[in-house]
C-alpha cells in the first residue's frame, strides 16, 4: 500500500483528487494546435548558470535496487532546456535529476520487478510547493486520472512516497506546482518520467526499449494559458500558434534516436504518453502487436483487443502500451504520431533549408532495418498493373487550410486524378478517388505532380516490400538511396504488391496538415481476387471538411436482410477523438453515454487486419476512430426504415456533432 513520509512539517502526504481529471476533453484542441519547438521564454540564459536538461534514452534504471526495494532520489530544480542543442535559445523549465547528475527529460527511469517496493525521495529545489504523483494503479488500485498517490513538498524540503509495485505495466510519475498553466497540463515543466513494473520472473536485463512522449510549453505559452483562463487560446507569434515542444525521450525529429534492427528481429517497445494530449501512434510498412495497454482514460476511449494487430494505436493522455513487431523487410521506416499538427514545424523548428515549413518535426522515430538473406524480392515487371495518380490544384475552389499554423485561411483545393488505360476518375472536389487493388496483384502507380509545390504519397497500412516506395521523403529507402520529394512537373513510380485484403488509405507525406486538408488523400481498398465491388460495401472517409469530400453527404442505401460492410477512416487534422455511431435516433440529442437506439454491428477488422473469429462479436454501434485508423464493421438491417451515421467529437457531455449521414433501408 501507499505511504508517505516527510522530514518536516511543511511536507504533507495526500491522495490527489482533482476536478481537472477530465480536463483533456476540453483542452485537446488547444494543446493539439500548439505545434513546433521552443522559443525564448521569460526566463532566459541570462538568469544564471542553470544546469542543462539532457535527453534520457531510458535504458538505465535510476536509483538502487536492493533486497526487493528500489530507492530513487530525485531533485526538482530549474534548468535550461535546448530542444536539440545550443543553436537555439533556451527556455527555463522544472526538471528532475538524480544526485550528482544533470537533469533529464523525461525524468530518470524507475524500473522494478513485480512485488518490489519503490521508495521515492523527492527534494524540492524550486521556489514553489511541489506535488509529486504516482498512479495508484501501480499497487493495484483503480486506474483513473484522479486515482493518484501523492506527497506535497515545500520549497527546500524533502518528501518521500513509498508504494508497492503489485501490477505489472507501464506508468508515468509526474509532479506539478500550484496554479498557472499547470492546471491545464497537469505537469510542471518536464517533471515526468517512466515507471515500469516488470512481470515476476522477467529477465534481469530486459530486451525492450522505453519511449516517453512529452509536450512541453515554453514560458510564453504557459503565461498566456495561465492568463487566458480558456482552453481555446492562441499564443501569437508569426505563425499564430507556437510554444509547445513535442519530444520522444527528450528529442524532436529529426534529432530523435534511430533504432537499429535486423530483418527477423523481434522488437519490444514500451511507449508512454507523459502528456495531457492524445497521440495516435502509426508504424510505416508494418503491423505491430499491442501486448499490453493501460492508462487512466483507457476505459473511456476503449482498449485494443488482447494482442491486437494495428498500424495505428491511439494513446490517450497518460496512457501507455507495450508493443512487439518484427521487420521482415530491410530499409528505413518511421514510427510517428499521426496527429499531423504534432509533427508540423513553426518558424523556430523549421530547418534552414525548409523555408516553407513542409518537413516533419516532433514525434517521429526512425528505424533502420538491416537485411538478411532470403528477403522476398520484387515482382516480375511484366505482371504489374499500371495506374497513374495525377496531383492537381483547383485555384477556383478554396478551402480552409491551416497555413500558417493556427490560422485557417482559404487556399486552393488539391486532389489526385486516377488514370488507367485511358479511363479517368476525377472527384472534382477537395478529395481524391478510391484506389481499388487486388490482393497479390503487383501494382505500379506513377504519381505525377502538377502542383506548384513538392509532394509525395504514403501507402498507409500497406506492407510495402521496398521502403523506398513508402513515401517519406529523405527517410524511406536504404543507404544513399532515399525517397525524394516529387518536384513540380516531376513524377515518381511506386511499386508494391498488397499482401492482404482490407481497408487502407493513401495520403500526401509532405506538408501533411496542409496538403491532406487540401484533398491529397483517399481510400485504398484491397480485395480478394475475383471479389467484385458490392453495392453493400460502403466507404465513410472523414477528412475534417466532410465525409468522402462532402459537407452534406447524400443518403446511403442499405438493404434489409443483406449484410452491409462499413469501412470507416479518419484522416482529419483536428478531430482526434471522433466517435462513429449508427443509430435510429431521429434527432441530435445523442450523448456519449448509453444509447438504447444504437443498433448492433459486428467487428470485422482494424487497420486492414482481420480480427480473430472470437473477437468478431456483435456490439453497440459506436466506435472511436482516431487519426490514421481504419475500422471495418458489418451490419445487417432486418427491417425497412431510416438510420443515421453520426460523427461526434468528444467535446462536452453530449459530444460535438460534426456530420450526419442519412441512411435509408430498403
Amino acid at each position: 500500500m501507499f505511504s508517505a513520509q516527510y522530514e518536516n512539517s511543511a511536507v504533507a502526504p495526500n491522495r490527489f483528487v482533482a476536478d481537472g481529471g477530465g480536463l483533456p476533453l476540453r483542452l485537446l484542441a488547444a494543446l493539439a494546435l500548439l505545434s513546433g519547438t521552443l522559443v525564448m521564454g521569460a526566463k532566459s540564459a541570462s538568469s544564471g548558470a542553470l544546469p542543462v536538461v539532457q535527453p534520457n534514452r531510458n535504458v538505465e534504471r535510476a536509483g538502487a535496487l536492493r533486497n526487493g526495494v528500489l530507492t530513487v532520489t530525485l531533485e526538482a530544480k530549474e534548468s535550461h532546456f535546448w530542444i536539440d542543442g545550443p543553436s537555439r535559445p533556451p527556455t527555463t523549465v522544472e526538471a528532475f535529476s538524480e544526485p550528482g547528475k544533470q537533469p533529464q527529460m523525461p525524468g530518470p527511469l524507475a524500473r522494478v520487478p513485480q512485488g518490489a517496493q519503490i521508495r521515492f525521495s523527492v527534494r524540492n529545489s524550486l521556489s514553489s510547493p511541489l506535488t509529486f504523483f504516482v498512479p495508484a494503479s501501480v499497487h493495484g488500485d483503480t486506474d483513473q486520472t484522479t486515482a493518484l498517490d501523492s506527497v506535497v513538498v515545500a520549497p527546500g524540503a524533502v518528501g518521500q512516497l513509498v508504494t508497492r509495485a503489485k501490477a505489472p505495466g507501464n506508468y508515468v510519475y509526474r509532479a506539478t506546482t500550484p496554479g498557472g498553466a499547470n492546471a491545464v497540463t497537469l505537469l510542471a515543466g518536464v517533471l515526468a518520467g517512466a515507471l515500469v513494473v516488470d512481470t515476476a520472473g522477467a529477465p534481469a536485463r530486459p530486451k525492450d526499449r522505453v519511449f516517453v512522449i512529452m509536450a512541453t510549453l515554453d514560458s510564453a505559452a504557459a503565461t498566456h494559458l495561465a492568463e487566458s483562463h480558456s482552453p481555446d487560446f492562441a499564443v501569437g507569434g508569426p505563425n499564430g500558434f507556437e510554444g509547445i515542444s513535442f519530444t520522444i525521450n527528450g528529442r524532436a525529429w529529426p534529432n530523435t534516436e534511430r533504432i537499429p534492427g535486423i530483418v527477423g528481429d523481434s522488437l519490444h517497445w514500451r511507449v508512454m504518453n507523459a502528456s495531457n494530449v492524445p497521440h495516435p501512434m502509426h508504424m510505416h510498412g508494418f503491423y505491430y502487436r499491442v501486448d499490453a495497454f493501460g492508462g487512466p482514460s483507457a476505459d473511456q476511449f476503449g482498449h485494443p483487443a488482447p494482442r491486437q494487430m494495428v498500424v495505428t494505436q491511439l494513446l490517450p493522455p497518460w496512457a501507455a502500451m507495450s508493443m512487439t513487431w518484427s521487420p521482415d523487410r530491410p530499409g528505413n521506416w518511421i514510427f510517428h504520431c499521426h496527429f499531423a499538427l504534432h509533427n508540423m514545424p513553426d518558424s523556430m523548428a523549421a530547418a534552414a533549408n525548409d523555408p516553407r515549413m513542409r518537413d516533419m518535426v516532433g514525434l517521429v522515430l526512425g528505424v533502420n532495418v538491416a537485411g538478411r538473406p532470403g528477403v522476398r524480392g520484387a515482382a516480375d515487371p511484366e505482371r504489374y498493373r499500371h495506374l497513374r495518380l495525377v496531383a492537381t490544384v483547383n485555384s477556383l475552389l478554396k478551402i480552409g487550410v491551416l497555413n500558417p499554423p493556427g490560422r485557417y485561411i482559404p487556399e486552393p483545393s488539391m486532389r489526385f486524378i486516377l488514370e488507367e488505360h485511358g479511363r479517368r476518375v476525377d472527384t472534382k472536389r477537395a478529395f481524391s478517388p478510391e484506389l481499388d487493388l487486388t490482393r497479390g496483384e503487383p501494382v505500379s502507380i506513377t504519381i505525377v505532380n502538377h502542383l506548384p509545390e513538392p509532394t509525395s504519397v504514403h501507402w498507409h497500412g500497406i506492407e510495402i516490400e521496398d521502403s523506398y516506395m513508402d513515401g517519406a521523403p529523405g527517410v524511406s529507402g536504404e543507404g544513399t538511396r532515399l525517397t525524394p520529394e516529387i518536384a513540380p512537373g516531376d513524377s515518381f513510380e511506386a511499386r508494391f504488391t498488397p499482401p492482404r485484403s482490407g481497408t487502407f488509405m493513401y495520403h500526401a507525406h509532405v506538408d501533411e496538415p496542409r496538403e491532406e486538408q487540401a484533398g491529397l488523400e483517399g481510400a485504398l481498398i484491397v480485395r480478394d481476387p475475383g471479389s467484385p465491388l458490392s453495392p453493400d460495401d460502403h466507404v465513410f472517409f472523414f477528412k475534417g471538411a466532410g465525409i468522402n469530400g462532402e459537407r452534406n453527404p447524400d443518403t446511403v442505401v442499405f438493404h434489409a436482410g443483406r449484410p452491409a460492410r462499413l469501412r470507416f477512416f479518419n484522416l482529419a487534422n483536428w478531430e482526434v477523438m471522433t466517435f462513429f455511431s449508427l443509430t435510429a435516433r431521429p434527432d441530435s440529442a445523442l450523448g456519449l453515454a448509453n444509447d438504447t437506439l444504437l443498433v448492433r454491428w459486428r467487428s470485422l477488422a482494424k487497420d486492414g487486419f482481420d480480427l480473430p473469429a472470437a473477437q468478431q462479436h456483435p456490439r453497440p454501434a459506436r466506435q472511436l476512430v482516431s487519426m490514421g485508423e481504419t475500422y471495418d464493421f458489418e451490419y445487417t438491417p432486418l427491417h425497412k426504415g431510416t438510420l443515421r451515421l453520426e460523427l461526434r467529437e468528444l467535446r462536452g457531455p453530449q459530444g460535438k456533432l460534426l456530420f450526419r449521414v442519412p441512411i435509408r433501408v430498403e
